[in-house]
């Protein structure tokens, strides 16, 4: 394949699933091509789990998903993207499979054969535990109730494949292999009375007795030389067959067994008859146990606390070459133009892996830095965090551009005063950093407990080693690893056998302060240790096995840190801290209120020069909120004052339809401060009719119980409490129930009328700046026109394709008509500017700029400007300029405070006044026409430096995209 590297202009994400299709896309691709598309990019469309709406439960990585389509429908898809010169990034899932089930051969393959199994070391499993009963065996926390009430209500059944000669135990539609060398417990039992019937010495009584034997003396499970492990597994099909066979040819075997079936599955009323079965489940390589109990005893490692989701060994080189087989294909054929790396974090060594990748397709050589294919990871940085350039990628899939251009529209200035309000409605005066670090600790007390026993597990077994750290008890090094890891500032370090990184140090050595600082341990010098552990600070003079232990452990430790941040961070810290939820979103910090102008433009100008072509992401599938629902909530830290009043209304209004659960009133006060916010921000924008408006209630329902078992304070998952979950989803219903006496429902629909106006303001400008920001920006599906979604699986809601198809091929009709200047339909629109079509016109007619000129965007410098003025605080405002031609960029940004009550939109005069843009220098007397618009601004002199006037280029239109060409 050619090494050159196609990289995207602009990106559209697909949710493929059994609902939309690869025939689905196929018919959408004109219509992204229209809209200045220039690659699909798609969900995850491997063989999934049955039913998967979101495709990263993968069960064979080497096909298609049949539920997505065919083969031949996956070819038309791509042929029709080609014949409209576009290409495709695909959504790969390297760190983990989805097990459980009866579908995944690898996982089945390692039920059944343990350690022995070709796959045993495929998945991340601990073999060695703690608690003794389960040494060489896998926990299989997949019951509903305890073990032994299902297994004496009947409920786990042994089964028997009779054309495929194979025995299993079954839970429901979960499937779990008998041992082979197990068989003759099955096969051998009541044989008396077969040979009773038939005779001793009959062929069929011997036939079965010598397949007995055959499975008996297969190698066992602890036979896992490679040669054992392929006798074992030769030979185990070799008898399956001849049972099978055996079965096929004589009808008095084959209902002999499945008689002995029937017997082992015991007798609901008689608790001894499953003795036998009891014993012959207690021999396999896994134990069947209750789903509560994977918390503190499970050993293999998950995605985050998702039991059917098994993490994979990706650093073992089989592993990575079998997975990537497929994918690898598509890329060489050109089929798949890229690559987005779902959870790179969850991985042994990213960097290891992402080498791995690009050798994969295009060999050693590469006249691109070792990067011929363009890749990006879902890597979330927090902070100041940088995304490491030793990784061979192209950037990351946008989060922190996501929070980066949202800030803009948040009022710094008011933090103090929404941090009061909020203070005084919930009574919560908890620091969000506090609240995180709660919330990690939880996390790893209930969620990740056995994740953090398998570390502390491996810890004290290096201290063991060792005579100067002998006496660290277990619990102490578990105690602290849970400090160490709560008050980590990160996801994760990226520390391996030849580097610690001075980053990663810095990291290792706060966490670690911190942790100490937090700890009531009695020995401090325990943290001194884990130190000296995460830092490879081993003295040259132990063994190499002892080395060879800390590297494992530390790199190990960073996976865990990965799995609580997430857990603690963005499923529940995110859940519990409310001051502004806009703020609460995947790699945001809530603390952090609003970013300045002169943050975003060193933001940018720094991924211009490292990293010019990552994803710009505004809204995703991991969204915790549309970026058109935090456009309007944005709006609130701009009118505090009638914030808090409206919150005391509604308070007052609303009290006698709480209900009280455990002696409080339910809901919270802190869970009614988020559903006012959650109603402003996904406020409908149409009319609604009854049957309509019974939809957003039960979406707003069901938002509200997710939110309440991620906050895990009044309810959880794990645990969920019904009262109070009927009480919040009541007076969900109550409040917005439409009828006269509703004082609430009438206030919040005009109060939320006028934040949804400015809202729609916040989203064009926030549309503008990710269209033409240094990077390749990506539409969530959908989201060309304004979309009030939240949280999946809400944003996973179907499409209304034809309204946006019809729609755009309306501008261009438009467009095309005769002496139909833009002026004559845009201002009707502007005085609907809720409604979407705007946002939809902004992003056709910027991505077709970008199409025209695409190193305009791509390659071109990235200069700040200036803005002067009464207004200056109120714009954003940039050139994109290369040899040929060059851009302005201005948007305007907090619209509540300029606009005040008087003004409807930030157009005209009126509005700006005498504030002006400076211009490049090499723009003076230059003159610029509006994309938008048309119309032609010249620049004029101001002081030293040129300009172009604030009125000029926002007379007509809210947002500005001003282009020169010189002669």
């Amino acid at each position: 394949m050619s090494t050159q590297v196609q990289f995207p202009i602009a990106t559209y994400r697909f949710q493929f699933n059994r609902n939309f299709t690869f025939r689905d896309a196929a018919r959408l691709v004109p219509y992204l091509a229209a809209l200045g598309i220039s690659h699909c990019y798609a969900s995850p469309y491997l063989r999934a789990r049955p039913g998967s709406m979101h495709g990263y439960d993968i069960i064979d990585h080497n096909s298609l998903n049949p539920e997505i389509g065919s083969a031949e429908d996956y070819e038309h898809l791509v042929h029709e993207l080609h014949r409209h010169g576009m290409g495709q990034i695909l959504d790969i899932v390297p760190n983990h499979m989805g097990v459980m089930g009866a579908d995944n051969a690898w996982w089945l393959d390692v039920l059944e054969n343990g350690r022995a199994s070709i796959y045993a070391d495929f998945f991340d499993i601990d073999w060695c535990p703690i608690k003794d009963e389960l040494q060489d065996k896998v926990l299989v926390p997949i019951l509903g109730d305890q073990y032994g009430n299902v297994l004496e209500r009947g409920e786990l059944k042994l089964a028997f494949d009779v054309e495929r000669g194979e025995f299993s135990i079954f839970y429901y539609q979960h499937r779990f292999p008998i041992n082979p060398p197990e068989y003759p417990r099955i096969l051998e039992f009541r044989i008396e009375d077969l040979e009773a019937q038939l005779g001793s010495t009959h062929d069929d009584v011997l036939e079965l007795r010598s397949i007995a034997t055959g499975f008996r003396n297969l190698p066992t499970r602890f036979d896992i030389s490679p040669e054992k492990q392929a006798e074992r597994m030769r030979e185990k099909e070799v008898q399956k067959r001849r049972l099978a066979a055996l079965c096929a040819r004589s009808d008095v075997v084959r209902n002999f067994l499945l008689e002995n079936v029937r017997i082992l599955n015991g007798t609901a009323d008689d608790p001894r008859s499953f003795d036998a079965l009891h014993e012959l489940i207690k021999a396999q390589v896994y134990r069947l146990a209750q789903w509560r109990v994977a918390a503190d005893d499970i050993n293999y490692r998950r995605f985050f606390d998702i039991n059917d989701l098994a993490a994979l060994r990706m650093e073992n080189d089989q592993v990575f070459a079998v997975t990537h087989q497929l994918v690898t294909r598509l890329i060489k054929e050109g089929m798949v133009g890229g690559l987005r790396i779902d959870h790179p974090d969850g991985l042994y060594d990213p960097a290891k892996y992402f080498r791995q990748l690009q050798r994969s397709v295009n060999g050693n050589g590469s006249d691109h830095n070792g990067k011929p294919v363009y890749i990006v990871a879902e890597k979330i940085l927090i902070g100041n965090e940088r995304l490491r350039t030793d990784w061979p990628i192209y950037g990351t899939t946008g989060y922190e551009f996501a929070n980066l251009v949202s800030g803009l529209f948040v009022d710094h200035k008011a933090a103090a005063r929404m941090q009061r309000i909020y203070q005084s409605f919930t009574g919560n005066y908890e620091e969000f950093e506090e609240v995180v670090y709660t919330c990690k600790k939880l996390i790893l007390k209930v969620a990740l407990a056995s994740e953090l026993n398998v570390l502390a597990n491996a810890l004290s077994r290096i201290a063991l080693s060792n005579r100067h750290t002998c006496d660290f008890t277990l619990n102490s090094l578990r105690s602290a690893l849970a400090e160490v890891i709560a008050c980590f500032p990160v996801y994760r370090t990226y520390v391996n056998a030849k580097h610690v990184s001075p980053e990663d140090r810095r990291y290792i050595e706060h966490a670690v302060a911190a942790g100490r600082r937090k700890s009531n341990l009695p020995d401090p010098t325990v943290f001194d240790f884990i130190r000296s552990v995460l830092l490879l600070q081993v003295n040259g003079k132990l063994p190499q096995a002892y080395r060879n232990a800390v590297v494992r452990f530390a790199m190990k430790f960073q996976q865990v840190t990965s799995a609580t941040m997430a857990k603690g961070l963005e499923d529940t810290a995110f859940y519990r801290y409310h001051r502004l939820v806009s703020l609460n979103e995947v790699g945001g910090d809530p603390s952090k209120f609003g970013t300045s102008v002169e943050a975003f433009h060193k933001a940018n100008s720094r991924r211009m020069r490292f990293w010019p072509h990552s994803m710009l992401s505004t809204s995703t599938h991991d969204s915790k909120r549309s970026e058109d629902v935090r456009a309007r909530i944005d709006v609130l830290s701009e009118m505090p004052a009638q914030w808090r009043a409206s919150l005391r209304r509604w308070r007052e209004w609303n009290r006698e339809k709480k209900r009280v659960v455990d002696d409080l009133p339910a809901p919270s006060k802190n869970d009614e401060y988020l559903l006012y916010q959650v109603l402003i921000g996904a406020w409908p924008p149409d009319e609604l009719d009854d049957r309509q408006w019974n939809g957003f209630t039960e979406r707003i329902q069901q938002y509200m119980l997710k939110a309440m078992r991620e906050a895990k304070q009044h309810s959880s998952w794990a645990n969920p409490n019904a009262d109070y979950e009927a009480a919040v989803i009541g007076f969900v219903a109550c409040i917005l129930e439409r009828q006269p006496a509703n004082s609430f429902l009438l206030d919040i629909s005009e109060f939320q009328r006028r934040v949804a106006r400015l809202g729609a303001f916040n989203s064009l400008s926030q549309t503008l700046l990710k269209l033409t920001s240094p990077g390749v920006p990506d539409i969530y599906q959908g989201n060309e026109l304004f979309d009030f979604s939240l949280v999946d699986p809400d944003n996973r809601r179907p499409v209304d394709y034809d309204k946006r198809q019809n729609l755009l091929r309306g501008l261009q009709e438009l467009q095309q008509k005769p002496g139909c200047e833009p002026g004559c339909w845009l201002r009707p629109w502007l005085e609907r500017a809720e409604d979407g079509r705007l946002k939809l016109y902004v992003t056709w007619k910027t991505l077709m700029l970008r199409q025209q000129n695409p190193d305009m965007f791509q390659t071109a410098d990235y200069r700040p400007l200036a803005a002067r003025g009464d207004r200056a605080d109120h714009l954003c405002a940039f050139a994109r300029t290369s040899q040929r031609n060059s851009a302005i960029v201005v948007v305007p940004r907090l619209c509540a405070t300029l606009l005040g009550d008087k003004r409807d939109a930030p157009i005209g005069e009126d509005v700006w006044g005498n504030t002006s843009v400076d211009l490049p220098r090499e723009s003076k007397h230059s003159t610029y026409l509006n994309v938008f618009t048309g119309e032609t601004v010249a620049a004029e002199p101001n002081g030293k430096a040129t300009c172009l006037r604030a009125a000029s280029l926002l007379r007509n239109f809210p947002v500005a995209l001003m282009i020169h060409s010189p002669a």
